[in-house]
């Protein structure tokens, strides 16, 4: 079971592995759109434990440009562990 935290509110949420984290982003609040990975509108800053996302989809590096302390909330896995973000 990985663990999700949010920096902002330190609320924490357990996640399954290998789950998506879109859903408990907007019920924390971040903003969704497309949910596609196109208009950018969840952005996320991961504070802790980037290496415990799934990698960059291609929606993501090309919105992003690149590998940073950015993701897209509506493209991430939560692998295992603790990644805390903020929004």
């Amino acid at each position: 079971m990985a663990k999700l935290v949010f920096e902002g509110t330190g609320e924490e949420k357990d996640v399954e592995d290998g789950a998506p984290i879109a859903t408990l982003c907007e019920e924390a609040g971040v903003p969704f759109a497309c949910t596609e990975g196109i208009c950018g509108t969840c952005v996320i800053e991961v504070k802790e434990g980037m290496d415990n996302l799934n990698e960059m989809t291609q929606e993501e590096l090309d919105f992003i440009g690149g590998p940073c302390s950015e993701r897209l909330a509506c493209q991430c896995r939560i692998k295992s562990g603790l990644v805390k973000i903020q929004f």
